[in-house]
């Protein structure tokens, strides 16, 4: 464990980093959203917070990432193991877009894993071969 920040530093920095930051529990509903994420999928804080990752999860996606996400949170640990991954997202206006995210779970003092989280930046679409 690192040294612990000030409370309002730590959350002045979560909110202003560059990149999208996007915290969910177990259950896969969002209870952090900061001004990154907010520009990069359209949504502000108030109406994502609350909401189901589905909210930013293209349809056809959702039960893939579903049970990736639930057997994450049931051994602790991404298959990616924080490596980049290409994916589709879905912005607020419907539009499809194309993000790089990594993930990671998120465990309490005890190691139970309590959520996941997963900083997002835009990314380019594949360049398609002939």
């Amino acid at each position: 464990m690192t040294a612990a920040l000030p409370p309002e530093l730590a959350g002045a920095i979560l909110d202003q980093v560059a990149d999208a930051l996007v915290y969910a529990d177990r259950q896969g509903t969002i209870a952090f959203w900061n001004r990154a994420a907010e520009q990069l999928f359209g949504y502000p804080a108030g109406e994502a917070l609350g909401q189901s990752l589905d909210l930013i999860i293209p349809e056809r996606l959702r039960p893939a990432h579903w049970k990736g996400y639930h057997l994450a949170i049931a051994e602790g640990r991404t298959r990616n193991a924080g490596r980049p991954t290409l994916t589709k997202a879905t912005h607020r206006s419907g539009a499809s877009l194309y993000v790089h995210m990594t993930f990671a779970v998120v465990a309490d003092d005890q190691g139970r894993a309590v959520g996941s989280v997963a900083m997002a930046r835009p990314a380019e679409a594949p360049k398609k071969t002939a």
